[in-house]
């Protein structure tokens, strides 16, 4: 492409991102107009409720005065987590399983078992679970933080629970490679102490996520199912579109340039990133929530509040530290570079390795929020299309994966939510076997409320086939196109860091020590605000006093009362204003960024990158490698085969209920002399390259079961398995459909009835 050409390309781009930002500025504008209506008229309230304020001013000052109690013990409490070693913020019991600071190579991480409270069994022989939190600047413990969690989901299923924590100071050296070696020794210990259940399902949190799914790749014989809750897996994904903003912490790579600012954060740490930075950033989000909202929720409700905020701040004040090895590994390799699906070198594993994702051979669960603005939906499942490419890829390898989405949560909800604990984790938990019987393919789980015995509430799960192709055109409306700047920012950060490494490292190196990294980290603005707000500042000692007095003669309004609903619509008025602050704000940092690397990439890497995608394109699936080779394969195999290849010849097509699932788990133990002796994970991949090879050949199939079936007692066996199946009550209360009988009479005819094959004995 010329130069004219580029040159008009980009005008194009620059237009189309100025009417973006002219939407994005005109919807923040009509929601602040919307928000500020109305609250003025609460606001202003009529003479004669302001008669009342003496005992408004009394509540009022009360309030005051048990919030700024609150804060004070908000900093005792993190003076007192960070006296103990900060440590984890588990609502249960715990003893140390294995610690790895003791392994061969150390690492700041430790398996610990839950302790089941009174009153709750666990059945040692039942499945596992191992959850993985995230190190993301805080410390572990959100999968355990209340009753209602995922540990608590567990537990009450009887399931042992296994948690990974991890220490406040990384272990010198320690990479995310030695964590994740650490990992395997966990799941193979936790094997050992349970070696009669199913392999242990994994549960991996936001960073645990992606941990959870290296862990799994490199070890994918004794890891079982995967639950990745939260996990920005392709970390370029979201939806850029012609309407109001979304996900802005995807652009901060590119806004600050690249990774070369956490090598230097680490470098003034003198080796060590602090996870501050990380929380900071969270917050940096919502500036409403992190200065006015979550503030004035505890002064509105002085009275209940303060229990569920200072336990809540014990985990959010928790901050951990990180080697420099391992935020580069981050930044580098997922943040900017999105290298964990792809397989690169510099993603590998110790020993010039690579994690393949698609040597994982259990069920993967995937759960994310709609409302995650931290972790989108895209981030989420993008990354399946780009490490299996089709539908046939994801069948031929035998993999099942489940989709769940959430509404509305937000990002620390879909951890922490008591209700998703109750309604998401707990269907998750009971359907685990279940979902293990799914056919290879990719399916959205969808639980529906419904109502249950005497009045109680229930749910009922249901599995709906998709295909690979339709999810990510329906996920993603603009095709991906906006993830392509980000390959600019990857160059331009490759260039960044290598001149940070060359010019400035070295010197910054040299000024640094633990001393004045130590200082730099107390005096973070996020720590400050806790210790300066305790028992350490003696202008604060009359407040223990004042509370308890207050406390003992509370004088409390109503909340619905006319000043208080005065004071609510002040809140919220401020808290808009906050709002459209960010909302321009992230409008601006989203065009800036799209100006910047979308003519970056436009001019200097769309025309190349466009010819390798037209010569790797394939328009028929037929000419998919993994189709060809299994269309190759119609004739070769034996029994396995072919008992696979009649199960999906007469499988029911459609939408999977739980009861189904359920029923047909126990079938294949019932009828178990029937079937070949083959582990879950081999019978899947058998039926999905057997589904490919009777989709795209239905007849040459069936014709060619006899030559899977040479011998007449298979051919017999097959023939008394389908037959008893067809006989079976529970398939004949759920009924066979027409189809189903028509194909089941063309196998009799291609294998031959028993009679037959007796006669021609």
């Amino acid at each position: 492409m010329d130069i004219d050409q580029k040159l008009s390309r980009s005008v194009e781009i620059s237009e189309r991102i100025t009417r973006v930002l002219q939407k994005r500025v005109q919807g923040a504008t009509e929601r602040y107009r919307e928000r500020v209506q109305a609250a003025l008229p609460a606001a202003l309230q009529p003479d004669a409720a302001w008669a009342a304020w003496p005992q408004y001013a009394v509540d009022c000052a009360q309030r005051a005065v048990i919030f700024w109690d609150t804060l004070r013990q908000r900093g005792n409490n993190y003076l007192e987590h960070v006296e103990k070693g900060q440590p984890p913020v588990l609502h249960f019991q715990y003893e140390m399983v294995l610690d790895g600071r003791t392994l061969e190579r150390p690492v700041n991480y430790a398996l610990v078992r839950i302790v089941p409270p009174e009153g709750v069994a666990v059945d040692a022989a039942r499945r596992p679970y191992i959850i993985i939190d995230p190190r993301g600047g805080h410390g572990p413990g959100i999968g355990g933080f209340k009753d209602d969690s995922q540990v608590g989901v567990a537990l009450r299923d009887g399931h042992p629970v296994y948690f990974v924590i991890f220490f406040r100071d990384p272990e010198p050296e320690q990479t995310l490679l030695d964590v994740c070696a650490a990992e395997r020794d966990f799941v193979h210990k936790v094997r050992e102490l349970h070696p009669a259940s199913a392999k242990p399902a994994i549960v991996g949190n936001c960073q645990g996520g992606w941990a959870a799914m290296m862990l799994a790749a490199a070890n994918p014989e004794e890891t079982g199912p995967l639950v990745i809750v939260g996990a920005p897996m392709s970390y370029w994904g979201g939806a850029w579109r012609e309407g109001e903003g979304d996900n802005p912490m995807r652009y901060a790579g590119g806004v600050l340039g690249g990774t070369w600012l956490a090598s230097l954060s680490a470098d003034l740490g003198n080796g060590k990133f602090d996870g501050a930075h990380l929380v900071q950033n969270f917050e940096y989000l919502n500036p409403a929530n992190t200065f006015i909202d979550k503030y004035y929720k505890l002064f509105a409700n002085a009275d209940s509040e303060p229990e569920r905020f200072l336990e809540f701040e014990r985990w959010w004040g928790g901050y951990f530290l990180m080697n420099r090895e391992e935020i580069e590994w981050i930044t580098r390799n997922l943040f900017v570079g999105n290298k964990l699906w792809s397989g690169e070198p510099g993603a590998g594993a110790r020993g010039n390795g690579v994690f393949d994702l698609r040597e994982i051979r259990s069920p993967i669960i995937l759960f994310a929020s709609l409302g995650d603005n931290i972790t989108p939906p895209q981030q989420a499942f993008n990354w399946v299309a780009d490490v299996y490419g089709s539908t046939e890829e994801i069948k031929a390898r035998g993999q099942v994966i489940v989709g769940l989405v959430q509404e509305d949560v937000g990002h620390l909800g879909i951890f922490v939510s008591g209700k998703v604990a109750q309604k998401e984790y707990t269907q998750i938990v009971s359907v685990m076997k279940s979902i293990e019987m799914l056919p290879p393919g990719l399916y959205g789980m969808e639980i529906r409320d419904r109502a249950g015995a005497g009045g109680r509430h229930e749910y009922e799960v249901e599995f709906h086939e998709y295909r690979l192709e339709e999810v990510m055109a329906r996920l993603n409306r603009m095709q991906r196109i906006d993830e392509k700047p980000f390959e600019a920012v990857a160059a331009v950060s490759e260039f960044n860091q290598r001149a940070y490494e060359l010019f400035a490292q070295p010197l910054v190196q040299a000024m640094s020590d633990e001393l004045g990294a130590s200082q730099m980290r107390r005096f973070h603005p996020l720590r400050a605000q806790r210790w300066a707000f305790s028992d350490l500042n003696p202008w604060l000692a009359w407040l223990p006093g004042a509370a308890a007095l207050v406390k003992a003669d509370r004088q409390s309004l109503p909340a619905d009362h006319a000043l208080r609903r005065t004071e609510a619509s002040l809140a919220d008025l401020a808290s808009a204003t906050l709002e459209y602050h960010r909302a321009l704000r992230d409008a601006l940092v989203e065009a800036a960024f799209f100006h910047v690397y979308g003519n970056l990439f436009s001019l200097y890497i769309a025309d190349k990158q466009a010819a390798q995608t037209q010569a790797a394109a394939v328009s028929d699936p037929r000419e998919l490698p993994v189709v060809r080779e299994a269309l190759a394969s119609i004739d070769k195999g034996g029994y396995a085969e072919a008992c696979a290849r009649a199960a999906c010849l007469v499988r029911w097509h459609g939408d999977v209920p739980l009861s189904r699932l359920e029923k047909g788990r126990q079938m294949m133990i019932d009828y178990k002399e029937y079937l070949p002796p083959l582990e879950l994970g081999e019978w899947r991949r058998l039926l999905g390259e057997q589904e490919i090879i009777v989709t795209y050949q239905p007849d040459a199939a069936i014709a060619s079961l006899p030559t899977l079936l040479r011998r007449r007692e298979e051919r017999e066996r097959l023939l008394t398995l389908l037959e008893r199946l067809e006989n079976d009550a529970r398939v004949q209360r759920d009924g066979v459909t027409p189809e189903q009988q028509a194909m089941l009479e063309r196998v009799r005819r291609a294998l031959g009835t028993p009679a037959a094959l007796e006669n021609a004995a």
